[in-house]
């Protein structure tokens, strides 16, 4: 699989990344539902067997269950991927979630992280969401710089900062890479967040490329309406109309495509992703060694600008069909 180098950091790695958040397991506030470990175990072992180099995943997902098992399927691998994990959002003896970019607190977590994975430096160590107050974004910006200092990580990046927050982190201290959201149903990134990056070395690896399943050619309504009671997605505004309709006649686009090139619907809706010149790569998620076997071929796809223009046109066109209705 090609690679590309990450940011400002000495890691090339591959266009696809495996995503762990949905392997952390049902019964947590931002989970997937119920998950298999064992599968959860297989699907990363495939990744690193089909050529994907790195892993991401945060203390977070399953309220540090994640963690633990990219600890365990790495058990034992001989050509070891990049682990990446984020801090930022700290959970309770109940399980109630909330953010804190307060020093001692990144330190504690960072302590956490290395504990689960196993490992004695973490490869890249990002602040999952910002905070409100600047000064506390501040101090959890110098945090991270300190702890790279020491040692404990690699390289330092955020997710979800917008280009006013990764301008005055990006002066403190450089920022090696973003993780924004961004797919085929969300582009709000391409007009300042992208350009920001490319002209200033910020490496970006894109979460969400399938739009959590929405493109990967298999949603249904049914499937849809069977989500289990913990899968966050039940209440996500892309599930639920008007939104739900407009990407399933997507994801059917994507579907025909992926027939005349040969690819799933799922390649074809990476490789869109990858096409931006800047994006790193993409994270994508699995929760079974065949669904990793069903997306890995994006890596080396490139579509034609023929089949842009296919993709940019219905685009358009369901924009222009909402304005009208």
């Amino acid at each position: 699989m090609q690679t590309r180098r990450l940011g400002n950091s000495d890691m090339d790695i591959t266009r696809l990344g495996f995503g762990a958040w949905a392997i952390g397991g049902g019964g947590w506030q931002f989970a997937w539902g119920p998950q298999d470990d064992a599968k959860s175990i297989q699907a990363i072992r495939r990744a690193v067997e089909r050529g994907i180099g790195w892993i991401d995943t945060a203390a977070v997902y399953g309220l540090g269950h994640s963690e633990e098992l990219v600890a365990q399927a790495l058990e034992g691998v001989s050509r070891r991927p990049y682990v990446f994990t984020k801090c930022g959002m700290v959970w309770d003896a109940q399980g109630r979630i909330t953010r804190s970019l307060k020093a001692d607190s990144i330190r504690r977590e960072c302590e956490a992280s290395l504990r689960r994975l196993k490992v004695d430096v973490i490869d890249l160590y990002q602040i999952h969401w910002p905070v409100e107050s600047q000064a506390e974004c501040d101090e959890g910006w110098s945090t991270m710089a300190a702890l790279q200092r020491e040692g404990k990580v690699r390289w330092i990046g955020v997710s979800n900062f917008d280009v006013r927050q990764l301008e005055r982190i990006h002066r403190m201290a450089p920022v090696t890479s973003l993780q924004p959201r961004y797919s085929l149903i969300h582009r709000d990134i391409e007009s300042t967040t992208l350009p920001f990056c490319e002209r200033n070395g910020i490496g970006v690896i894109a979460y969400s490329p399938m739009a959590s399943g929405l493109l990967t050619g298999k949603m249904t309504r049914e499937r849809v309406e069977g989500f289990p009671r913990d899968d966050w997605r039940r209440h996500s505004a892309d599930f639920q109309e008007p939104g739900l309709s407009r990407n399933l006649e997507l994801a059917a686009l994507l579907r025909e495509v992926g027939r005349r090139l040969g690819c799933s619907p799922a390649e074809v809706a990476l490789a869109w992703v990858l096409r931006h010149s800047a994006i790193t790569g993409a994270i994508v998620g699995a929760r079974s060694a065949e669904q990793v076997d069903g997306f890995v071929g994006a890596g080396d796809l490139r579509l034609s600008p023929d089949t842009l223009r296919d993709i940019e046109a219905h685009l358009q066109g369901a924009s222009q069909g909402e304005a009208h209705a």
